[in-house]
């Protein structure tokens, strides 16, 4: 209203200049009567024009604009080019490396959380996962941190961005050549093997393209297979061990009788041509791919799973934690040769898994049980296990990695909420202190836990930051 206002304002004032321009112009050439001082004369006489002064009035004779609707438009059209310049600036800061900068605070774990692993009797070395600082590391065997010690430092450590290291959890090393087989479980959808002398931020000798969420690895050394478990699509892939880059996967085990339900570890018994699959419980149940469509990250390859984009509405279930056995030649909807499941079992998140074949053995890294439980392989149902390490003295803390060393008589256990991996004789059992302890922190500094989060919420109640991993 105030801009219009001043608009009308300074129109009536130019249109009264304007008229005034016209009657002076109008007096210098017609002599009327009542002009005051006007004499007629003739034609080629000049006409000498008397001209007196209006009476003088109060105030101005246009009302003048006031000085603070002119600052009011000047302001509007400065705002407006501020606005401009703030809108080139956001959009050339949005290709500008911003790498550098600084937050004003971050909560963050400054050390290792051990996820997985691995040991090579060859060489000697036992190699962790850590899915918090994006990291492989190796350490001697018998390495054994001092309570007093802040940590043990590793012999070799794989990170940065040209491995391609992200949240990798499952593990495999290679016994002849000790190369090491890491799986990316979430962002990066590769599984990256690396030279086992390899170090620092260096790119994986070979990588493979996996489905997204695949979780455990266990390899058959004598057909060369490699298997995969893949938690989220709720299946198991079957791929050459020496497979790479785009090649498809040979087999593909997935549907609603396999009992895979959000699987995670799984582990191999050659012997007895049988593969252990773990799993949490969430499944949902998918239909098929239209005819000529095609997946959202498997493009044209064979055997790949059904992906969420499939998953039937409404479907999603979550059943109960189990153990299932499959043959190790099993492939499309087959149904489990048998199911270890029910409260007897204290499954509770069973995630890692290994078994020795020479005592038919099937050891469960129990997650939130925070325990090592023990099987036979031929167990089916609803039983407890043969043995449980578990208790205080016993250091662990969220296992989520377990490994077997036949050749040494150990088994080992990656703790997620300790910094700690720590390993046992075989025949532990009970609350028992371990042999060793490797540790990534110090004994007082706790573990955060986060472990990829997403959104984060403020509670103005209580004060808290509530993060979902």
């Amino acid at each position: 209203m105030a801009k219009a206002s001043w608009a009308s304002r300074r129109v009536a004032f130019i249109s009264t200049i304007l008229t005034l321009v016209g009657w002076a112009a109008f007096l210098t050439t017609f002599d009327g009567p009542g002009m005051a001082g006007s004499t007629r004369r003739g034609p080629g006489e000049t006409q000498p024009i008397s001209i007196q002064p209006l009476p003088a009035e109060e105030g101005a004779m246009c009302e003048q604009v006031p000085a603070s609707a002119e600052e009011t438009l000047m302001a509007a059209l400065q705002q407006r080019q501020d606005a401009r310049a703030a809108s080139i600036a956001a959009r050339n800061a949005a290709s500008q490396d911003r790498s550098q900068l600084k937050p004003v605070r971050s909560i963050r774990d400054p050390y290792a959380a051990y996820s997985s692993v691995a040991v090579d009797p060859v060489n000697n070395e036992v190699v962790l996962t850590d899915e918090n600082l994006f990291q492989i590391l190796v350490y001697d065997r018998t390495a054994n941190t001092p309570p007093r010690a802040r940590f043990t430092e590793p012999k070799r450590i794989l990170a940065g961005l040209n491995t391609k290291i992200e949240f990798q959890c499952g593990l495999y090393i290679d016994p002849k050549n000790g190369d090491v087989y890491a799986v990316n479980n979430d962002t990066v959808d590769t599984l990256v093997i690396f030279d086992r002398a390899a170090k620092g931020d260096v790119p994986p000798n070979r990588e493979l393209h996996t489905p997204h969420g695949t979780f455990g690895i266990a390899v058959d050394e004598a057909t060369q297979e490699m298997f995969l478990t893949l938690q989220h699509d709720s299946a198991m892939v079957v791929f050459r061990k020496y497979a790479q880059k785009d090649d498809s996967p040979l087999r593909l085990l997935q549907g609603d009788a396999t009992g895979l339900a959000d699987p995670h570890g799984i582990a191999l018994d050659p012997k007895n041509g049988w593969v252990f699959i773990s799993n949490h419980g969430a499944v949902s149940s998918r239909s098929p791919r239209p005819e000529g469509s095609r997946s959202r990250r498997g493009s044209e390859k064979q055997n790949w799973p059904l992906e969420r984009a499939q998953a039937i509405p409404g479907s999603g279930r979550s059943l109960p934690p189990s153990i299932i056995v499959h043959n190790m030649k099993a492939e499309g909807n087959a149904a489990p040769l048998r199911v270890i499941q029910g409260p007897k079992t204290q499954f509770d998140w069973p995630t890692g898994l290994a078994v020795d074949e020479q005592q038919g053995e099937l050891y469960v890294a129990n997650d939130m049980g925070n325990s090592i439980l023990v099987f036979n392989v031929t167990d089916s149902g609803d039983i407890a296990p043969k043995r449980v390490i578990k208790g205080p003295k016993t250091n662990l803390a969220n296992p989520t990695g377990v490994w077997v060393d036949l050749k040494n008589n150990e088994v080992w256990a990656a703790n997620f909420m300790n910094h700690s991996a720590t390993v046992y004789p075989l025949s532990a059992s009970g609350d028992v202190a371990p042999l060793r302890v490797i540790r990534s922190g110090p004994l007082d500094q706790p573990a955060l836990g986060i472990g990829n989060p997403h959104p984060v919420a403020y509670d103005s109640k209580r004060e808290q930051i509530l993060v979902p991993n």
